[in-house]
């Protein structure tokens, strides 16, 4: 069934990043219902599963939302550039992270509407966000790790709020229900992971706040990345 070489369920945790560049080949059905069906198999709170997944692929409603989108993305991403400063600093050294990460988003939003498959994650409000959230995002991971696991990649966005009334009228998306991501999938472009974070332990303490935890290893070949809290920030 896989496209790539199969993953443990450790490597797939240590490798899937955001991915931003696909292919535009379609994904399979059966690859689709796969990913689908492990989201689905997430844990809520209660066991009310009250989340649910709208699939855009390529019907008449799909190439419309993605175009709606595509619009919004490209005005985010516009914003973001300016309030971030990407196009100063380091962004101005073309093989700088800064530009290189410039470079994929610009690709990503110029080229939104050709994503093979785009799902709007959401859920049915009951508390406040961070308890709502609790009941989808660990349903949102197991969709970006079972597309992992099959050579797919993908990323959490968020970038659909300017436009979310227009979507939840051209998808009938009923009022009680918030969408809380917007994941685009498809097969990259370039590679899957490894994934750079903050060294392991500037974020788990042990015993009490800032304290190292003495039993904590990374596993040889960890990357880290400079972004994120500082040192016990």
């Amino acid at each position: 069934m896989a496209i790539g070489e199969p993953v443990s369920l450790l490597d797939g945790l240590a490798t899937t990043r955001a991915i931003r560049r696909f292919h535009p080949d379609p994904l399979p059905p059966d690859h689709l219902s796969t990913i689908l069906f492990s989201a689905t198999r997430a844990p809520t709170g209660s066991n009310r599963q009250n989340f649910r997944f709208m699939v855009l692929t390529d019907g008449p409603n799909a190439r419309r939302a993605k175009s709606i989108l595509g619009e919004s993305f490209r005005s985010g991403w516009a914003k973001k550039v300016e309030t971030d400063g990407y196009r100063s600093g380091s962004g101005e050294a073309p093989n700088s992270p800064k530009a290189r990460m410039a470079r994929t988003m610009q690709f990503f939003v110029d080229n939104f509407e050709a994503t093979p498959a785009v799902v709007l994650a959401c859920i049915k409000t009951r508390h406040d966000s961070l308890i709502d959230g609790a009941s989808i995002y660990p349903a949102c991971q197991n969709l970006l790790l079972a597309a992992r696991a099959l050579g797919y990649g993908g990323v959490l966005t968020g970038w659909h709020r300017e436009v979310e009334a227009e979507l939840r009228e051209l998808l009938e998306i009923p009022s009680e229900y918030a969408i809380a991501a917007t994941i685009p999938l498809g097969r990259p472009l370039g590679n899957h992971g490894p994934v750079r974070r903050r060294p392991a332990k500037e974020l788990v303490f042990d015993d009490s706040w800032a304290t190292p935890a003495p039993w904590l290893t990374e596993p040889s070949g960890t990357q880290h990345t400079a972004a994120g809290p500082s040192e016990n920030g």
